[in-house]
């Protein structure tokens, strides 16, 4: 498991407990944090462990850096690895786990946003199975089981609409920190909640959806959900709609990535349509949140131009939260590092210099 000791890795131990006749975690991996990391061997012995910061890892007595991961995830007793870091660390340790025939469960947006265009050619290569952990992209994957990508129309992806659903352009001029972190459904990450509320997390998971199932980017559309009960939507040829629906839980999408094509019970809380009489839609206003509009662009464009624009949205929502970039200010530095870079051919090599060079364009943008 990559990214063991954050939210979603948290949830995921939390699964696998709870099926200890299906599953046993032999390798667990974090970015720096070292101490849960020893909590979290300590509760699954003969677990292997590293970092990825090399620094902490010899700090705590591990094995560190991209070297290590990858070690990892290739080891021959690894059937399934479970991708959930941020940012682009989790693309090469997936691409070697995919080349050494492993199972993917993934939940980190960036591997296909920034490098949809070679990871799923060697998926399909190296005949492994990928399956996705957020929330909207496992209801789609549910929604198509037995459907061939020539019978889909449309996949809808749903949004809460975040915290400032329904505002201005204008009045979202100066929002704060607190402000952006209440979202009204979901309980994340802090750079997570931020994408939420300027929708880059559609426009991430509109790229994400693109790739996963093999359907045109202008195939792929979002919608305001504010309920959160409606994770997704597919449109079929016919113009039957099917739907996913359940409270807001993650660690339903978890077992199932994990235990595909097994269905097995949980004991979250079960929805009946009963619990919301009033389900409702909204279309997404692109002026106020023109996060939809450039993830579309990155597609159009090619090559490493995605990887760009999630690097760039990286840097600008974590400056956000560290107060030295501005709400609206987001967008418009996101915009403008994809104005400058000029498209390669989206090599590893090539992603992890544009990575690079997107987030340092991206911080000398910003704006108070």
């Amino acid at each position: 498991m990559l990214g063991a000791t954050g939210s979603i890795g948290v949830q995921t131990l939390d699964v696998i407990a709870r099926h200890p006749d299906r599953l046993q975690v032999v390798g667990l991996a974090a970015r720096s944090n070292g101490p849960k990391l020893h909590e979290q061997g300590a509760a699954h012995p003969g677990a292997r462990l590293a970092l990825f910061d090399e620094s902490a890892a010899t700090r705590y007595g591990l094995a560190g850096g991209m070297g290590a991961l990858v070690d990892l995830v290739t080891s021959a007793d690894v059937d399934l690895v479970v991708v959930s870091v941020a940012g682009v660390i989790g693309l090469a340790p997936t691409l070697a786990a995919i080349r050494a025939g492993k199972d993917i469960a993934l939940a980190s947006k960036e591997v296909l946003v920034a490098a949809g265009e070679v990871v799923m050619p060697l998926v399909r290569e190296f005949g492994v199975n990928l399956t996705p952990i957020d929330s909207e992209h496992s209801a789609i994957f549910q929604c198509l089981r037995g459907y061939r990508p020539d019978q889909v129309s449309e996949l809808i992806l749903t949004a809460s609409g975040g915290p400032f659903r329904g505002r201005t352009r204008e009045s979202l001029r100066d929002v704060t920190v607190a402000q952006a972190l209440a979202h009204p459904t979901w309980r994340m990450g802090g750079k997570i909640t931020v994408d939420s509320a300027t929708l880059m997390n559609k426009a991430l998971e509109t790229i994400e959806a693109r790739w996963l199932f093999d359907v045109p980017i202008d195939r792929v559309r979002a919608v305001v959900h504010p309920q959160s009960i409606v994770h997704s939507m597919v449109r079929l040829a016919d113009g039957s709609v099917l739907a996913q629906m359940g409270w807001p839980d993650m660690r339903l999408p978890i077992q199932i990535a994990l235990l595909h094509p097994e269905r097995v019970g949980g004991d979250w809380p079960v929805w009946n349509p009963t619990d919301s009489p009033t389900l409702t839609f909204e279309p997404i206003d692109e002026e106020t949140f023109p996060a939809l509009s450039l993830g579309r662009r990155a597609v159009a464009a090619g090559g490493t131009m995605p990887c760009a624009f999630n690097a760039a949205n990286e840097e600008a929502a974590n400056g956000f939260l560290a107060g030295r970039c501005g709400f609206l200010a987001i967008a418009e530095v996101v915009g403008g590092t994809m104005d400058l870079h000029r498209p390669m051919a989206p090599t590893l090599d090539n992603l992890l210099e544009t990575d690079a060079w997107a987030r340092h364009e991206a911080r000398s943008r910003f704006v108070m």
